[in-house]
């Protein structure tokens, strides 16, 4: 088993940045593909960003590419993603998953471990 947690949403400014956490216990980190999800309200969850096995490659949609920054603390068994230039469409609940997958998965089906989530909400 894998447990995630996330932390690091709340309220920011169009323009402005956070880091979200999603800290990973249970099994060896370095062993599974992380991502990152968000889902708004009355739409379906969408890829956001994933860091491959060990890492190693990382993987971003294209709304947030230039933007996000996905990283991996090894250390601390921390996922992260960095936020700057947000916009109101980043709004949703950021969750974090875990994938045995090699590559960098990019559909929701293809992780087995999710966190609860953590709100973003960007206000214009």
């Amino acid at each position: 088993q894998v447990q995630l947690v996330e932390s690091g949403g709340g309220l920011v400014q169009a323009g402005g940045s956070l880091r979200l956490s999603c800290a990973v216990s249970g099994r060896t980190f370095s062993n599974y593909a992380m991502g990152w999800f968000r889902q708004a309200p009355g739409e379906e969850r969408e890829f956001v960003a994933a860091s491959g096995v060990m890492g190693g490659t990382t993987y971003y949609a294209d709304s947030v590419k230039g933007r996000f920054t996905i990283s991996r603390d090894k250390a601390k068994n921390t996922l992260y993603l960095q936020m700057y230039s947000l916009k109101p469409e980043d709004t949703a609940v950021y969750a974090c998953a875990a994938s045995r997958n090699f590559g960098y998965p990019r559909r929701p089906g293809e992780y087995a471990y999710w966190g609860q989530g953590t709100q973003v909400t960007v206000a214009s």
